[in-house]
C-alpha cells in the first residue's frame, strides 16, 4: 500500500477500536425554563426578541419560552383560564391597571423591596396593594388630545381649556374645510379607551371611590352628569372624525394624522410609533372637562408580575433583575414604543415629539394616573361598555339602553 493509505488503514482500526464507552461527550447544560405570558399593546410587537437577546447573553442557564397576544382582545380571558387550571406562567407581562385585577386570585407574588427599588416611586401608587407591590411598570405612555402645532400656529387657534373652548375650535376646523379629529371607530379599545379619558378627567381621576359607590348603588350611570359629559365628549369626537372612521384602524388613523388630515387626535403617545419622522410639529394636551382644570394622563404600561406558583422564584428573580437593570435595554424598548421609561438606573432616551408638553404638564402637577380611573372600573367591564357605545353611537340602541346596562352590570367593574 502508498503511505497514505497504511495511514488510513491505522486511523479507521483506532477509531474501531474505542468503544462508544471511551469517547467523551461534552454534557450540555442544564437549562431552567422560565414561562412568559405576555398581553401586547399595539406597540409592543417585538419587544419579546430583545428581551430573549440580553437573557440569553446575561443567564445562560435560563431560557425564556413565551406565549404573546394582544392585551386588549385576548389576555384577560387567557389569564382566567390559566388561573382557574391552576397553569399559572412564571412572569405574567400585562398593563399596571392588571394587578388590582388579578392579586385577589392569589396567583401573583410580591416582589421584595430590592426589586421596588429599580421602578421610579411615581409608579408604584398602581402596582401596591396593602402595602405591598406586585408589579413592576416599565415604561409609561401618555393620554391626550395629540394636535398640529403647525396647523394650530397658521390658523391662529389656541389650546383649549374649557369644554365651550373646543367646541369653539371644533368649529373654527370645520369652517376652514379641515377634519377636526383624527379616529379608528372599527376598534373597541380606542372607544373604551377614549371614553375613559373622558371618564377620569370628569370624575374618576378626582373621585378614587366612585367605583365603589357604583357598586353599592350610591352612583350610576344613568344618573350621573359626570358620566353624561363623559357621552358628549365621545359624541363630539363622533360627529366630526372622517366619514369613514368605523371601518378604519389605528394604523390607518395615525398615518392620516401625520399627513395633517385632522388637526387633532384623542389618543395616546403609542400613536407616535407610526408616525414618527414623518409628521407636522405635535403637542399634546389634556381634553378638556367641565372645571377647566383636565390632568394629562400618565399610564404606566409594559408591567411584569411574579406568579406565585411558580417552581423556580430564583430564576424568575433573576430574570426580572437583568431586565431592570440593563439601561441599553431600556433605551431600545422606549425607542422603539415611543414610551418614557420607569426604571430609577440611568437611562439614555431620546426625547418624546410631545416631550416640551409632557414635561410643562407635570411641572405645574397637571398628570394624572389612569390606575385611578382603572381600577374602579376594570378593564373588561370597559371593553364590553365600549360595545355597547358603539351601538348607541351607530343607532342601534339609544344612551338609555347603554346606561341600563352599565347599572345593571355593575358587579362586573370590580377588580
Amino acid at each position: 500500500m502508498r503511505g497514505f493509505e497504511l495511514l488510513l488503514v491505522g486511523v479507521v482500526l483506532a477509531l474501531g477500536a474505542c468503544s462508544p464507552s471511551d469517547r467523551v461527550v461534552p454534557e450540555r447544560p442544564h437549562r431552567t425554563t422560565v414561562t412568559v405570558l405576555e398581553g401586547q399593546s399595539t406597540s409592543d410587537p417585538g419587544i419579546e426578541d430583545m428581551i430573549n437577546t440580553l437573557v440569553a447573553s446575561a443567564l445562560p442557564d435560563i431560557e425564556l419560552r413565551w406565549e404573546v397576544m394582544g392585551w386588549g382582545d385576548q389576555f384577560e380571558a387567557q389569564i382566567q383560564s390559566r388561573f382557574a387550571a391552576g397553569e399559572v406562567p412564571d412572569i405574567l407581562i400585562g398593563k399596571a391597571q392588571d394587578v388590582a385585577t388579578y392579586v385577589p386570585s392569589g396567583n401573583l407574588a410580591p416582589l421584595s423591596a430590592t426589586m421596588m427599588r429599580a421602578v421610579r416611586p411615581e409608579a408604584l401608587p398602581a402596582v401596591t396593594l396593602d402595602g405591598k407591590a406586585y408589579g413592576l411598570p416599565y415604561n409609561t405612555f401618555y393620554q391626550g388630545v395629540l394636535y398640529n402645532k403647525d396647523l394650530f400656529r397658521r390658523e391662529g387657534w389656541r389650546v383649549p381649556t374649557t369644554p365651550e373652548q373646543m367646541k369653539a375650535l371644533v368649529t373654527a376646523v370645520k369652517a376652514q374645510g379641515m377634519v377636526p379629529f383624527a379616529a379608528h371607530f372599527v376598534e373597541n379599545w380606542y372607544l373604551g379607551n377614549i371614553f375613559m379619558q373622558f371618564a377620569i378627567g370628569e370624575v374618576l381621576g378626582r373621585s378614587p371611590e366612585w367605583g365603589k359607590r357604583f357598586r353599592g348603588g350610591s352612583q350610576s350611570f344613568a344618573d350621573s352628569p359626570e358620566m353624561a359629559r363623559g357621552f358628549d365628549r365621545l359624541k363630539l369626537v363622533f360627529d366630526h372624525t372622517w366619514k369613514d372612521a368605523l371601518s378604519i384602524d389605528q394604523t390607518e388613523a395615525d398615518q392620516r394624522f401625520a399627513r395633517g388630515e385632522a388637526a387633532m387626535y384623542v389618543t395616546g403617545s403609542w400613536t407616535l410609533q407610526n408616525i414618527d419622522g414623518h409628521h407636522p410639529d405635535i403637542g399634546i394636551f389634556p381634553f378638556p372637562n367641565a372645571t377647566g382644570d383636565a390632568r394629562l394622563i400618565f399610564e404606566p404600561n409594559i408591567t411584569f408580575m411574579k406568579s406565585a406558583r411558580t417552581n423556580d422564584p430564583g430564576a424568575v428573580d433573576r430574570v426580572l433583575a437583568v431586565i431592570f437593570g440593563n439601561a441599553d435595554l431600556a433605551s431600545r424598548i422606549s425607542e422603539f414604543t415611543k414610551t418614557s421609561t420607569l426604571l430609577t438606573t440611568p437611562v439614555p432616551e431620546e426625547p418624546l415629539v410631545i416631550q416640551v408638553d409632557v414635561d410643562r404638564y407635570r411641572k405645574t402637577g397637571r398628570i394624572v394616573d389612569a390606575t385611578l380611573g382603572n381600577n374602579q372600573l376594570i378593564w373588561s367591564f370597559q371593553a364590553e361598555f365600549a360595545g355597547r357605545l358603539q351601538d348607541w353611537l351607530q343607532g342601534r340602541a339609544s344612551l338609555a339602553e347603554v346606561t341600563a346596562w352599565a347599572d345593571k352590570n355593575r358587579a362586573l367593574s370590580a377588580p
